[in-house]
């Protein structure tokens, strides 16, 4: 469990293992500027200004350990609020554990997972949507990942539920204060209106539930699948897509045993590529099984599957159309989101395409992998499957599973709460489903939260953060 004291002082590298030009070490709590000069050797730092950078020595005894540049940050202008200190030294391992053995030794204790930004949040700096974005800034890997993790951290999230929870909590003071006044029989909280804000709350909380299965893909990545039977081309698909030669291809049928799975940006979209296995029914050769077992497994994983066939050999052939046919059945029995794609396009006869839409009833994307033919009309197919065509970076999405649990049990909230007036409950009935909705909006940022969810929340981030 975390240590939710912020009395004492912490300190963690804040910098990746590993050696780099410049490793640097974290220090904040009431102690931090003492324990840092404790073994400085250059100017007086509790006498210099805030937001200063002082060069000098970091010596344990009279041995010098490194030349360092100390950062030095006063509460409550700091990143936790309280006094931080930064040393950036060089990037030694053994060095950077020569300095917090050292600051351990003056007082500092080790900081736990996401304690500095515990710290901002307790503190005031930070709301709970903010501190997760700082993990998601961290962490993301693509463009849009990267705004949706930075619009969070802005308060962009923030600003949105803390309008719906400012109209909300008026109304249920003026529907409590109708309490007071029920001998009265006196009506504050004009019905009329009530109606109109449900209605609009639950408009923008049900887009920010929707914007979740694209927040999903922004914050992990889509993975896809490319199935279908041996020497289908699955391989010479993802070289295509990748543009580089990642996969072996040999015209021998089952050349791929295993599964490679490679990451593929498609417009700030990050997609999990998974090479398989070719399925087929009947095989003798162990090794093959194990690997068509492990295809199967990737399909019913995957957010997305290519069902890759031979284009020519399947609008010619009722067998391979009959096969085709109950692979399709196979993946809407699954509930499997899924692109049909016909490949070796380039050895086709002239209408083969028509062919196979009539037969199929549903797209096929045509192409050659191997000449590299109609292959960005197979990425324009995901970027839209994930996103519709279009990624609202310049909004919320939520991309947080949490967030998206608080939000739906926003909406069961707001549709008691309308259920309510339509059935004329009395205002202190009226007034408990309010409530209930603010505590789901508070939980979301934090305004509402236990010991044991902050300790869940920030046991996800990385030590010096």
């Amino acid at each position: 469990m975390l240590h939710h004291s912020t009395t004492d002082t912490i300190v963690a590298i804040a910098t990746p293992p590993g050696q780099g030009a410049i490793g640097i070490i974290r220090l904040s709590g009431p102690e931090a500027i003492a324990i840092t000069q404790a073994m400085f050797r250059g100017k007086d730092l509790a006498t210099q200004p805030s937001h200063t950078l002082h060069f000098g020595r970091i010596v344990s005894g009279t041995t010098t350990v490194d030349e360092v540049v100390v950062s030095l940050y006063k509460g409550p202008r700091s990143y936790t609020g309280q006094d931080v200190t930064e040393i950036s030294c060089h990037g030694s391992t053994f060095i950077l554990q020569q300095v917090v053995a050292l600051c351990i030794a003056h007082g500092a204790r080790m900081a736990q997972p996401g304690e500095f930004t515990m710290r901002a949040f307790l503190a005031g700096r930070l709301d709970l949507t903010q501190a997760e974005a700082v993990a998601d800034l961290i962490a993301s890997n693509s463009s849009t990942a990267h705004r949706a993790a930075m619009h969070n951290l802005r308060g962009g999230f923030s600003t949105d539920l803390a309008d719906m929870r400012e109209q909300l909590i008026q109304f249920a003071a003026l529907i409590e204060l109708e309490l007071d006044f029920s001998q009265e029989d006196v009506e504050f909280a004009d019905r009329t209106r009530f109606y109109q804000l449900i209605q609009h709350i639950t408009e923008a909380t049900q887009a920010l539930v929707q914007s979740f299965q694209l927040g999903n893909a922004i914050r992990n990545g889509v993975s896809v699948a490319i199935a279908g039977k041996p020497n289908a081309g699955k391989s010479t698909l993802l070289n295509a897509l990748l543009n580089e030669e990642r996969a072996i291809v040999s015209p021998i049928a089952g050349t791929t045993r295993d599964t490679i799975e490679e990451l593929l940006n498609i417009r700030g979209i990050l997609f999990r590529i998974i090479d398989t296995a070719g399925i087929r029914t009947h095989t003798t050769d162990v090794i093959e099984q194990k690997g068509i077992a492990r295809s199967r497994d990737a399909m019913n994983r995957a957010d997305i599957v290519i069902y890759l066939f031979d284009a020519p050999a399947t609008a010619t052939s009722p067998t391979e159309m009959a096969d085709l046919h109950q692979q399709i059945a196979d993946l809407q029995a699954a509930g499997s989101r899924y692109l049909l794609v016909g490949n070796k396009i380039d050895h086709a006869p002239p209408g083969t395409a028509a062919t196979l839409l009539q037969a199929t009833g549903q797209p096929v994307i045509c192409l050659s992998a191997k000449e590299k033919e109609n292959v960005t009309q197979l990425t324009e197919a995901l970027y839209h499957l994930v996103t519709d065509g279009t990624v609202r970076t310049e909004g919320t999405i939520v991309t947080n599973a949490r967030h998206h649990a608080a939000l739906q049990e926003v909406l069961r909230s707001l549709d008691d709460i309308r259920q309510g007036m339509d059935n004329n409950l009395p205002g202190d009935l009226l007034a408990l489903d309010i409530r209930r909705c603010l505590h789901y909006l508070g939980e979301i940022t934090g305004t509402v939260t236990t010991e044991d969810k902050l300790d869940y929340i920030f046991s996800k981030f990385c030590i010096g953060k």
